[in-house]
């Protein structure tokens, strides 16, 4: 049975969650947030959110949930709590989780809200804090294909690359597969900056030859250009990515799969995060060689 959404809980306020909050609200949604920390939320609630107490009472008053929140801890505190999405028991609601969590996890979730009636997706995103502004997310889909055709119309405001890729845990693997990519991304392009300014190159006229080759990336565009300004404010926190590179390896594990790019993406991103540069964006890698 098609759901139709017009009211929606957002759950989680950091960089990532403000910006597609505020695209819900532009597309007409009646937006109730939650977040643990009131304060984020002030701006939100002066341009027309409503503030729900609990997680529960989020979930009670939408017929939508949306979460973005920090780590698997949070995920799980978030649906399994005693105030948690899970305890409303309200049959019929919508739930997708946009959080990079584990795909195990997702499958917890997926089968638990299955028995309630609750139609969960895990949705991760990636983008950063422009995608989110913008609505263009790249938004990776698991759980039953009927539940992703309802949140489309949801999905569609937030992002522009929005694709269904399977069962329960199937948008978190691919969200994986993401982050094992920009990972060892990341690390070449910094190479290449660190390398053009030992040449005695111009960085900036650098990157405007290699970006439009065979080189250029996501990263290279977008992160770069905020290395070259020493901008090292979080798009995307390196305490999140060291996250998402953790479930990746153990994730590969479990499958026999070794990752060597990634194991040292993991290592030089945690030398960063033991510096105090854990809530820098990823794009401070640069500070490896230069600290």
């Amino acid at each position: 049975m098609a759901t139709k959404i017009s009211s929606i809980a957002f759950i989680g306020l950091g960089v990532m969650g403000q910006g597609m909050v505020r695209n819900l609200l532009k597309a007409g949604y009646t937006v109730n947030v939650y977040t643990r920390t009131k304060e984020k939320a002030q701006s939100l609630l002066a341009e027309g959110c409503k503030w729900m107490d609990t997680p529960a009472r989020a979930a009670e008053a939408s017929d939508c949930v949306i979460t973005m929140v920090g780590y698997p801890g949070d995920v799980e505190e978030v649906y399994f709590g005693s105030e948690g999405i899970l305890s409303a028991g309200n049959s019929g609601l919508m739930v997708a989780d946009m959080t990079t969590s584990t795909p195990t996890l997702a499958k917890r979730i997926y089968e638990k809200s299955k028995v309630m009636g609750v139609r969960f997706l895990d949705a991760p995103v990636s983008g950063g804090d422009v995608g989110a502004r913008n609505g263009t997310l790249s938004i990776m889909v698991g759980g039953d294909k009927d539940a992703f055709d309802d949140m489309m119309p949801v999905f569609s405001v937030l992002g522009s690359n929005i694709k269904y890729q399977g069962n329960a845990g199937s948008g978190q693997h691919t969200k994986m597969c993401n982050q094992i990519a920009i990972a060892t991304n990341m690390v070449g392009v910094t190479e290449a900056v660190v390398y053009a300014k030992k040449a005695g190159l111009d960085p900036q006229l650098v990157l405007e030859s290699i970006s439009a080759g065979a080189a250029g990336s996501w990263s290279l565009s977008n992160l770069v250009p905020r290395m070259l300004k020493e901008d090292y404010s979080p798009g995307f926190f390196i305490k999140h990515f060291v996250k998402d590179m953790g479930i990746a390896i153990k994730e590969a594990d479990h499958m026999g799969l070794e990752l060597p790019g990634l194991t040292l993406a993991k290592k030089m991103y945690e030398a960063l995060a033991e510096s105090g540069e854990e809530n820098s964006g990823t794009q401070a890698l640069i500070k490896y060689w230069t600290e």
